[in-house]
């Protein structure tokens, strides 16, 4: 009967300790599925091609002729990596490889889309991207780190 009771106890225990961790992963998990504020996406997954056509209309002006080849280019390259994505023969490696390569040339094509001073405003943002990833961030520049406040004293 202690025994019993002993354990009945001990489980309690264990789930009443264990039930912060969980919760903080369903908010990590949470988090994660609905749409940050800026950027259109989540901490993981690809972008949405509409959304992300949406946003470099907004930050680089595009005609409606440019926004259609952009989001043409972007749906393609989201395919691609969804493929890539679920063919497990090959290594991750050579699977990041190639998805570096594609998303090279989505970039390749849609800068050859733009006027000079669009081509201007890519670029920058293209280095900002590249910085950001260097510096071990996910996902686009400021939608992160950068916008938190303060340390806690």
């Amino acid at each position: 009967m202690i025994k019993q009771y002993l354990l009945v106890v001990l489980a309690v225990g264990t789930i009443l300790a264990a039930a912060p961790f969980v919760t903080a992963q369903d908010s990590s998990s949470n988090d994660q599925q609905s749409p940050p504020a800026q950027g259109g996406r989540g901490h993981h997954g690809p972008p949405d091609p509409a959304q992300r056509t949406q946003e470099l209309t907004k930050q680089l002006n595009l005609t409606s002729d440019q926004q259609t080849k952009v989001q043409d280019i972007l749906q393609s390259e989201h395919t691609q990596m969804e493929s890539l994505r679920q063919n497990t023969s090959q290594s991750q490696q050579d699977r990041r490889s190639k998805m570096m390569d594609i998303h090279k040339t989505s970039d390749s094509q849609i800068r050859a889309l733009l006027d000079s001073t669009q081509q201007k405003k890519w670029d920058e943002m293209q280095t900002k991207r590249q910085q950001w990833m260097q510096n071990g961030h996910h996902g686009p520049p400021g939608a992160g780190a950068d916008q938190q406040g303060p340390p806690p004293q």
